[in-house]
């Protein structure tokens, strides 16, 4: 069993891709509002909200517990809509991985646009499993943020 990985999924989404970078990377206190069972907070810790190199702490709730992770905002790509998190502690890094990046962008296909997300990771030995309910967490998390404000 590998230590390192990559796991990637894909969520077709209705709202623009600057709505997903916008709220992520000046506004992720917004994702609470969206998203209360899974987002609690996010607070700036260090730096500028948003720039490359600032630190936010995240609040949330994941397989029924509460946690909290510190990550730093490593790169951010306006064209993209991309913005990658450097989780650098906290319950996921500590307890389970070495390192963990998450990495949102959005791109069109075809007719439809598409926010993808990759969690870049390594474990920190071969008997901590692979973090699918951690990505399936998350692809819910984005779906809330997606059919939120649609009146249907």
């Amino acid at each position: 069993m590998a230590l390192s990985g990559k796991l990637i999924g894909y969520i077709k989404i209705s709202k623009k891709g600057d709505v997903f970078h916008d709220l992520f990377r000046h506004n992720p206190n917004e994702i609470a509002v969206i998203s209360p069972d899974k987002i609690h907070a996010c607070e700036l810790v260090d730096g500028d909200r948003g720039t490359v190199g600032s630190l936010v702490h995240w609040h949330y709730s994941h397989e029924g517990k509460k946690k909290i992770d510190k990550a730093v905002i490593e790169a951010v790509n306006e064209e993209n809509h991309m913005i990658v998190f450097n989780v650098v502690g906290g319950d996921l890094v500590d307890d389970k991985f070495k390192t963990m990046k998450v990495i949102l962008h959005t791109e069109k296909k075809g007719d439809a646009q598409v926010i993808t997300l990759t969690l870049e990771f390594e474990k920190l030995d071969t008997s901590v499993p692979y973090p699918t309910s951690f990505m399936d967490w998350f692809c819910h998390m984005l779906k809330d943020i997606d059919a939120h404000g649609k009146t249907e």
